[in-house]
């Protein structure tokens, strides 16, 4: 640890508070039927005035962790009581794509939303937050997330910690930057206060035994290389997805905003200790949001936030008697990843990650030189495909990349074998400047021609500035020349619209029949035409997405609209 870590202490909170509070741990729901309510609220973490918040089911900050079970049929209402339009993603979940919570699932406000699905992830610690476009950071950063934690029957045969909040932990961390009114700044690059669970300058204490932590970086964009203080050593047991196949023994596990870790802390010995959760922030490289300051020119932004380049305490752990039943030992075996094969993968994409120059810091960035385009598809994918996906960072600043929809395996880091802590399921990886990472994976179960999924950066603002693309999974029925066709030719204009909206097709398909369908895929409104322009009264549909289909003998492509 830096010598000058005490005086950073100072720096970070003592215009603030300098009391130590009780670990906040989330309530849980579970079951089947779930009811979730986003509201907005406040809470009093500094003196003067209150920080404005958003969080769910009556929390101040964050909402319910929900346990799901392999296999079960879920059923969730999502209110929406917040005074801006939101959505909510279930990051790392594999639903189909109309529930999958992206930009197109608006729920405006005072609405509510049902998604139902059935659970088909590995065990692993997942967690839902707003996804609107260009509002993800605005949300999210304010405190609308909160946790998921699948069971299944593999983890549920071996012998791990599983008390909820005693020595089963969850662990949100976030890193952020408050104006002088004390209220969260979306875009804060000089990010300085640090929140775990939301609790500011928090304590937990815990069994000497074997304590299992579920680590989330929930921040926006700063990077945090986890470890304990003595560089006291664990075993990491999971990833963003699901378990490893055996505990990885070290001393440090890295995560960018998004990317989750399990581990396991062999407490026993150490009742009446004292001892830290860290982030060994001196070890991250440059160009790593939260490794040390790169040097601006004038006229940039100030990215000197206090926290990077330097070590610093994140959370403070007492440890305590042990429980009535406590585990003693940690497991040498843990599950059995089935890596798909290379050789049976059906093609290769390449995502260059790009700025409109290398002295670019604070965005916008993009994938193949594209910034987000609600109306462009960026991949058609047939169902079943096994891919690899090459991701090339040309840009100066790490970038989290995650994809919805899928969990994959990494082959490779700069073409050499990623550490063993990454090699179970991800959702989500950190690719630093000048670096590659490839990794495959399979598109199964859901297919939609029409609703897409994401992938993007996890960094927020880079993803609201527009750091995200998008795919369908199609439908085996699907043929070879009709996945080759331009995907939209069809357009809707205004779109998102209030009261009508025009639907242009191309010149020369002749007679056609035109559905509207909303997302439960009711049929709204039909009619036969031949026009290239139609026009289409929209003020009496209740507000949400619809799909325009509009299809001949030989014709048929659709389009994707926006009632509000």
């Amino acid at each position: 640890m830096k010598n000058h870590f005490f005086l950073l202490l100072l720096l970070i909170i003592g215009s603030k508070s300098y009391s130590q509070n009780a670990l906040f741990v989330p309530d849980t729901l579970s079951g089947t039927n779930f009811v979730l309510t986003m509201h907005e609220d406040s809470v009093q973490f500094f003196p003067g005035n209150k920080s404005h918040t958003y969080a769910f089911n009556g929390n101040h900050y964050l909402g319910p962790t929900l346990f799901f079970q392999q296999g079960s049929n879920v059923n969730i209402v999502v209110h929406n009581q917040i005074s801006d339009t939101t959505t909510v993603h279930w990051h790392g979940i594999h639903v189909p794509a109309i529930w999958d919570g992206g930009p197109y699932s608006e729920i405006m406000p005072g609405d509510s939303w049902n998604p139902q699905f059935t659970i088909m992830d590995h065990a692993a610690m997942y967690w839902y937050h707003p996804h609107p476009d260009t509002k993800t950071a605005k949300q999210a950063i304010k405190g609308a997330a909160g946790l998921i934690i699948v069971r299944d029957p593999i983890e549920a045969a071996l012998i791990l910690p599983r008390q909820y909040g005693v020595d089963d932990i969850p662990l949100v961390v976030q890193s952020q930057q408050y104006d002088s009114l004390n209220q969260a700044l979306p875009r804060g690059m000089q990010d300085s206060t640090l929140l775990v669970n939301g609790t500011l300058n928090p304590f937990l204490n815990v069994p000497s035994q074997i304590v299992r932590l579920r680590l989330l970086n929930a921040s926006g964009e700063r990077t945090f290389n986890f470890g304990f203080s003595g560089n006291m050593s664990f075993h990491q047991i999971g990833s963003d997805g699901g378990l490893l196949d055996v505990p990885y023994l070290t001393n440090r596990v890295r995560l960018g905003p998004g990317e989750r870790a399990e581990v396991l802390l062999n407490l026993s010995s150490m009742n009446g200790q004292t001892f830290y959760l860290m982030s060994y922030a001196s070890e991250l490289t440059m160009g790593v949001q939260g490794g040390p300051t790169m040097p601006m020119p004038l006229g940039y932004p100030n990215m000197n936030s206090p926290l990077n380049g330097v070590d610093f305490n994140i959370l403070q752990l007492h440890v305590g008697a042990q429980t009535a039943q406590p585990i003693l030992s940690i497991p040498s075996v843990l599950i059995a990843n089935n890596l798909l094969n290379p050789a049976n993968a059906n093609c290769t994409r390449t995502i260059r990650f790009t700025a409109d120059s290398a002295m670019v810091m604070d965005g916008p960035f993009y994938f193949n030189d594209s910034t987000f385009n609600m109306e462009r598809i960026d991949y058609q994918i047939p169902i079943n495909n096994i891919e690899i996906w090459k991701l090339i960072n040309e840009t100066m600043v790490a970038h989290p990349f995650h994809i919805h929809d899928v969990q994959f395996y990494l082959m490779d880091r700069n073409g050499a074998l990623p550490v063993e802590g990454e090699r179970g399921r991800k959702d989500v990886v950190l690719v630093p400047p000048g670096d590659s990472v490839t990794f495959i994976t399979q598109f199964t179960d859901y297919a939609d021609s029409l609703m897409p999924y994401m992938y993007h950066c996890h960094i927020l603002m880079h993803e609201d500035d527009g750091m995200m693309g998008q795919f369908v999974v199609m439908p085996a029925s699907v043929g070879v020349n009709e996945l080759n066709k331009p995907y939209t030719n069809v357009c809707a204009y205004p779109n998102p619209t209030i009261n009508f909206t025009t639907i242009k097709t191309p010149s020369g398909i002749g007679e056609y029949q035109l559905n509207v369908e909303n997302m439960i895929g009711q049929l709204v409104y039909s009619i036969i035409g031949n026009q290239e322009e139609q026009f289409l009264n929209t003020t009496e549909w209740p507000r949400g997405m619809y799909f325009i289909k509009i299809h001949n003998s030989r014709y048929r492509q659709s389009v994707k609209i926006i009632v509000r």
